[in-house]
């Protein structure tokens, strides 16, 4: 199963979040919810670094893993751009979560 932790702020922004594990949906290349899980994730990630300039910190590694730390002190508009594109991102996860929730589980924590 693939495991999403949303970590957000006091405030409700999103700060951080990490994706690990692998949906056992179907075999390794043939398996659509790791597909988008993936699509999802890295395309949010490169969407904020090329559509705001902001660089997060991104750690990769085995068995899917993925995370993802938004810097502090951004402008006011940066974080905006950035919060949108990542409340996008839980939205896309949300959905594949409500279709194939055997294989992936969103968890909030603040």
């Amino acid at each position: 199963m693939i495991g999403a932790t949303i970590n957000r702020t006091k405030s409700g922004q999103i700060q951080s979040f990490t994706i690990s594990g692998h949906a056992g949906f179907a075999d390794r290349g043939s398996d659509i919810v790791c597909a988008g899980v993936s699509a999802v994730s890295f395309g949010a990630v490169n969407s904020v670094i090329t559509l705001t300039g902001v660089n997060p910190q991104i750690e990769q590694g085995a068995d899917g893993f993925l995370h993802c730390v938004i810097p502090d002190g951004l402008s006011e508009s940066a974080q905006e751009k950035v919060q949108l594109l990542l409340e996008a991102m839980v939205v896309s996860l949300q959905t594949i979560e409500q279709d194939y929730g055997k294989h992936i589980k969103i968890t909030f924590k603040q």
